[in-house]
């Protein structure tokens, strides 16, 4: 029987470059020799496309290739640029559509999804450089909405690349230049102290239409306040699965990751990230491509099911191709 020949993206253009060259890693390593062949597609940080080791250019790349699998974290790969390359050539891939990848990378335009679908949040406000405003204008602004501590995020960064804490509004308008100098645009949100978890959601698995993996519980290393993108970039996050919390808050924690998959009309599987609060349980985002690298979250739920890496990417292919 003819091998599936599998066109691995990896690489990128945003600051998760390392992540998805890890992700794309995990991704070939997976896929058994015997059924699949798979071709490393690199794009580059300045966005050019490279099959074994030349440049060369999307079509290129893209020909004879039977699906593609991304691994690309952000950037190009989550911002809708690749997606609307790969609908062009005709190749099928797993994963959203343009649009709702774009939509959930961009944590303002998510955040108006998960509104109008009830889910609830962290308080925000966003600023742009048009703002005729100034810094301490913004944060003043901030502080008539919601008290502190804040932390300001980049509106379209993934793994916590670009985040600021500020504990009281005196640091907060220095926080926010911060973020706007580098990134052009910066979501100020309300700090909120609680548990941090994962959830992977895939459709048509295991019996259902769409599934929650388990909940696995984010444990941060000792003094920090929130996950950082270094964490991420020196794996020293731990995932437990499962976790020692209620299952009525297992359930609740998946049903709201279920709920921000729909509100964004998602498609074949995602990742989602929570905070449980006092309040309840908040959405923190969305990825359209979750992390999929030894130590990382999602493959780690996969195992707790007695599922594995190679089950999850088949029955992504098979997706795919309809």
């Amino acid at each position: 029987m003819a091998k599936t020949i599998v066109g691995v993206l990896r690489g990128g253009t945003s600051n998760e470059y390392n992540l998805s060259l890890k992700t794309g890693a995990a991704i070939m390593a997976a896929l058994p020799e015997d059924a699949y062949e798979t071709r490393d597609i690199l794009i580059d940080k300045q966005g050019f496309w490279h099959l074994r080791g030349k440049p060369v250019t999307p079509a290129r790349a893209l020909a004879q290739i039977d699906v593609v699998v991304s691994a690309l974290h952000g950037g190009v790969g989550e911002d809708g640029s690749v997606h609307r390359i790969l609908d062009r050539s005709g190749v099928p891939y797993p994963g959203s559509r343009a649009l709702p990848s774009g939509f959930s990378l961009n944590k303002v335009r998510a955040r108006t999804f998960f509104q109008r679908a009830g889910v609830q949040t962290p308080r925000s406000v966003a600023f742009t450089l048009s703002n005729d405003m100034s810094t301490g204008d913004m944060a003043q602004a901030v502080f008539q909405q919601f008290g502190p501590p804040y932390v300001v995020k980049p509106v379209s960064e993934g793994s916590s690349y670009g985040i600021k804490y500020a504990p009281t509004v005196l640091e907060l308008a220095e926080a926010i230049a911060d973020v706007l100098d580098s990134y052009g645009a910066a979501i100020v949100q309300e700090f909120l102290m609680g548990d941090e978890f994962h959830v992977g959601v895939i459709e048509n698995f295991r019996g259902q239409d769409l599934y929650a993996l388990p909940p696995a519980h984010v444990v941060r290393p000792a003094g920090s306040r929130y996950v950082e993108s270094a964490h991420h970039e020196q794996g020293i996050l731990k995932h437990n699965v499962p976790s020692n919390f209620t299952i009525e808050q297992k359930q609740q924690i998946a049903e709201l990751a279920k709920s921000a998959y729909r509100s964004l009309s998602m498609a074949h599987y995602a990742g989602v990230d929570i905070i449980l609060t006092r309040r309840g349980p908040h959405v923190l985002e969305v990825d359209s491509i979750p992390h999929l690298f030894e130590g990382s979250a999602f493959p780690r739920a996969l195992e707790a099911v007695g599922s594995s890496l190679k089950e999850f990417l088949e029955h992504a292919i098979r997706m795919a191709r309809g």
